[in-house]
């Protein structure tokens, strides 16, 4: 038997924030699915054009969708994939704000800076922690 204390249960922060990063990337790889039917239905021009992007935000929402199922299921390893796809994102709602399309960007914007302030929460910030402690470490000795 261990006598290492059962791991901590994952904080509804990082639940949550698995959760909204889980949509994003479900809306990527939806919207890949989405150029190439429209590929395939003869409205883009190019190959490049439809099946690159699409195959772009495939892999990326892919990525991004994973990191937040992982999260959801309480996976360390999903974070730092979510941290930066909300950074990514950031300029993003930007230009969607002053886009003329503030709508979109103000439903942007509360998904990624709610997504970043729950990911850097005291909780999720402690549960990440205990999650790389090392098992055995000695106490200092002065």
């Amino acid at each position: 038997m261990s006598n290492q204390p059962a791991p901590a249960p994952t904080p509804s922060t990082v639940r949550r924030a698995g959760a909204l990063v889980a949509l994003e990337g479900a809306a990527a790889v939806g919207f890949a699915i989405f150029l190439v039917v429209r590929g395939l239905l003869g409205y883009d021009q190019s190959v490049t054009s439809g099946y690159g992007t699409a195959l772009w935000f495939a892999i990326l929402g892919g990525a991004v969708l994973a990191a937040g199922v992982g999260l959801v299921l309480g996976q360390r390893w999903g974070r730092t994939i979510a941290l930066m796809a909300q950074l990514l994102l950031l300029p993003v709602t930007w230009y969607v704000l002053t886009s003329h399309r503030v709508l979109w960007g103000i439903v942007l914007g509360v998904v990624v800076v709610s997504a970043l302030v729950m990911l850097f929460a005291g909780s999720t910030s402690r549960w990440m922690a205990e999650g790389y402690a090392a098992p055995d470490a000695p106490a200092d000795e002065e």
